[in-house]
């Protein structure tokens, strides 16, 4: 048996950072070659707590301007024309790609799957989109689907 400190969540393993017995084997052919874990020496436990810093600096950054980011979106309201027709139907739906789009317009970079629309906008009216920007930061904007 041998002590790794694992690198990444292992389903069978456990967590980040946890000091586990595997096989030798397992250990030398599947962890250690693809970075799923180190040798547990004293060396490598302290290279491990200071990675952890660093990744913990970088997510409290990424949840900063994420915050940042969802001020900015509370204020937009988008507008996107759809071609209708009888008794106001709508051809097609309005998409998560449209809405990126719009927003790209003005001056926001977003991913379409950060968008979390629940089904399809099919009809014409105003509607709140929940925007995804992080995992523990979400905010919503204002569409506006009108006839074009």
């Amino acid at each position: 048996m041998m002590k790794v400190i694992l690198r990444q969540n292992i389903e069978s393993l456990g967590e980040v950072g946890q000091v586990v017995n595997v096989k030798d084997g397992y250990a030398r052919n599947y962890l250690i070659p693809r970075k799923y874990a180190y040798l547990a020496s004293q060396g490598n436990i302290q290279a491990l707590e200071e990675e952890k810093k660093q990744i913990e600096k970088v997510r409290q950054r990424e949840i900063q301007a994420a915050q940042k980011l969802s001020g900015e979106l509370q204020s937009v309201q988008l507008q996107i024309a759809v071609q209708v027709g009888e008794e106001d139907k709508l051809f097609g739906t309005v998409t998560t790609q449209m809405i990126a789009d719009e927003l790209k317009a003005k001056g926001f970079d977003l991913d379409k799957r950060k968008f979390e629309l629940d089904e399809p906008i099919k009809a014409l009216g105003i509607y709140s989109v929940p925007v995804k920007l992080h995992a523990s930061v979400s905010t919503q904007i204002k569409v506006w689907v009108v006839k074009a």
